[in-house]
């Protein structure tokens, strides 16, 4: 079963979830907010596309944050540290898909490969 992880007020998690519905797939959801950001999920999506892939540098979380705790997220240790304090600073939506793939974010055209 494709899971999916993100915010559901988030535009891009709901697009992403209408598009899968759509197309008949089913799903579950895992909610940031009510579920927290469980750590050895993080450990292998970070694994799997690595630290610069995961974080999302566009959205307001980001750019709320000081000058200087952007600056400090330098590597995977530091942008973990940050994910797991905000999770909303992770590039949503996260799915894990049935053949043991991760992706981050919503490609339509990807998304249409896998399922």
């Amino acid at each position: 079963m494709v899971r999916v992880y993100g915010i559901p007020n988030c535009e891009t998690v709901k697009r992403a979830r209408a598009w899968l519905q759509a197309q008949g797939v089913a799903h579950t959801f895992h909610d940031f907010k009510k579920q927290g950001l469980p750590p050895e999920r993080l450990d292998a999506w970070l694994a799997a596309l690595g630290w610069e892939a995961l974080l999302n540098r566009r959205g307001t979380t980001w750019r709320q944050l000081d000058e200087v705790t952007r600056a400090g997220i330098t590597d995977a240790a530091g942008a973990r540290a940050l994910m797991l304090a905000k999770p909303s600073v992770v590039r949503r939506p996260v799915v894990e898909w049935p053949d043991g793939t991760v992706s981050a974010g919503f490609d339509p055209e990807d998304w249409a490969r896998r399922v």
